[in-house]
């Protein structure tokens, strides 16, 4: 099964995937509810830091992939899926913004690593539509230290983005 038919299969039976989508925002509301001023303790932290790893995987997926589609593919926008594009990075955002309302996001575990993934991926996405985007035209007509310039900006974002996942 490949990454298209999975999705197209997810599209065809949206029902799950919606209870999902929706699910993480109401958990965490009902946590914010009932552990409104605990949220730094234990037991509510970790909970938050589930809800968040099982919002931001999918969400930060949708990213990549809409950049991906976007970018690479040139898909047009009213293509997009959104059960597999939209639904998840909505949620995402919403219960991010949740459980921001209760605790910050350096009280809850794990939340520095989300955020060095993102930088990983962006970093690399930004990188291959660099390497994409050059032709040997452009090299000849740019001088080949700023490409150096921009190849180590890139890898130094990379570098702290793997520091701050790994740390």
């Amino acid at each position: 099964m490949t990454l298209q038919e999975f999705l197209e299969l997810c599209s065809a039976n949206p029902s799950f995937i919606i209870m999902y989508f929706f699910t993480l925002p109401i958990a965490a509301l009902l946590a914010w509810w009932l552990g409104k001023g605990e949220a730094h303790e234990s037991p509510w932290k970790f909970m938050y830091s589930a809800l968040m790893f099982l919002a931001c995987i999918p969400g930060i997926f949708a990213i990549t992939l809409n950049v991906y589609l976007f970018l690479f593919e040139k898909r047009s926008i009213m293509e997009a899926d959104i059960y597999s594009q939209i639904l998840p990075i909505l949620s995402m955002v919403a219960t991010l913004l949740i459980i921001r309302k209760n605790t910050r996001f350096e009280n809850i575990p794990g939340f520095q690593k989300l955020g060095g993934l993102f930088m990983v991926i962006g970093a690399v996405l930004i990188i291959m539509w660099f390497l994409e985007k050059t032709r040997i035209v452009v090299f000849s007509y740019m001088p080949f230290y700023y490409v150096l310039i921009i190849l180590a900006v890139l890898f130094i974002v990379i570098r702290f983005g793997t520091k701050k996942l790994f740390n």
